[in-house]
């Protein structure tokens, strides 16, 4: 009986050790993912344990970080490519275009029949609208490839959504929006890129009058958190999921790129905030948080 007691107690020393082991190993293992993941280096999983399915474990996890890095890399080289050609692509496209315009203007001042007239303004409104097109092209391929980090002052968000406001009166008017207007009296300062926030405000302006039904909400609450709604019977809960996607457009956006909202996500972003979008009841929101 004492035989068998003391068995039992180093069968349970055992187990106790065994344990603690595996426990540390675990951590160790847990610590070295977390940081190869947050680093772009070639280091691996390293854990001190000489336990054959630990180490087993551990050459599994190295390998399919080793995939997942290739993996990454191929993504990050992609995208810059993407970038860059959309870069170059803008950039061919303005020279000729910006020469058809000019001639336009040309052909406007010659005689001409009526029936010409109306072809020429047809084209000139095509022309107008592919420049506008390039345009927004230009500025996003000049904004995804800057590494500078954003200018940063100290910035009254009241004032810049005020100014945003304003300058889409006349769109606004045109498209018969009266925009509900409610912008806290309190000062909401933030320390940001005046310019980029301006940028951000006038996309989701613009997104209102594309998608809008008629009408426009805008509040900017104490805390800086600034929400744009409107009802927009014709986006589904799937489509406003990926209206932050570049290139993404609906059929109802009509000259449009795809590129207005994520232009806006990636400025918020860099300027340490974060902007959301929702669809309730037809209503569209979009939420910029400060």
């Amino acid at each position: 009986m004492v035989v068998l007691t003391i068995l039992l107690a180093l069968l349970s020393a055992f187990l106790s050790v065994k344990i603690w082991l595996l426990r540390r190993s675990s951590k160790e293992i847990a610590e070295a993912l977390s940081e190869c993941l947050k680093t772009d280096t070639n280091s691996i999983i390293t854990v001190s344990s000489r336990d054959k399915q630990v180490r087993r474990l551990v050459t599994e996890l190295n390998k399919e970080l080793k995939l997942l890095r290739e993996e990454h890399h191929r993504f990050v080289q992609g995208d810059m490519e993407l970038k860059n050609a959309v870069t170059n692509i803008s950039h061919d496209l303005r020279t000729p275009l910006t020469a058809i315009c000019g001639y336009l203007d040309m052909l406007k001042s010659e005689d001409k029949s009526p029936e010409a007239e109306r072809y020429l303004e047809i084209i000139g409104g095509r022309a107008e609208s592919m420049k506008q097109l390039t345009e927004e092209l230009f500025r996003y391929s000049v904004i995804m490839t800057s590494e500078s980090e954003p200018k940063q002052e100290q910035v009254i968000v009241n004032d810049v959504l005020e100014e945003s406001i304003a300058g889409y009166y006349s769109i606004l008017s045109e498209k018969k929006i009266s925009p509900e207007i409610d912008i806290t009296y309190k000062k909401v300062i933030r320390i940001l890129d005046r310019s980029a926030l301006a940028r951000v405000f006038s996309n989701l302006i613009n997104n209102a009058v594309k998608y809008s039904d008629g009408d426009l909400s805008v509040r900017l609450s104490d805390d800086g958190t600034t929400v744009f709604s409107n009802h927009a019977s014709q986006l589904t809960s799937v489509q406003v999921d990926k209206l932050f996607d570049r290139f993404y457009t609906v059929e109802a956006a009509r000259n449009s790129t795809g590129l207005g909202l994520s232009i806006a996500r990636t400025l918020i972003e860099k300027m340490g905030g974060t902007i959301s979008a929702s669809l309730e009841n037809g209503v569209l929101s979009i939420v910029i948080r400060l």
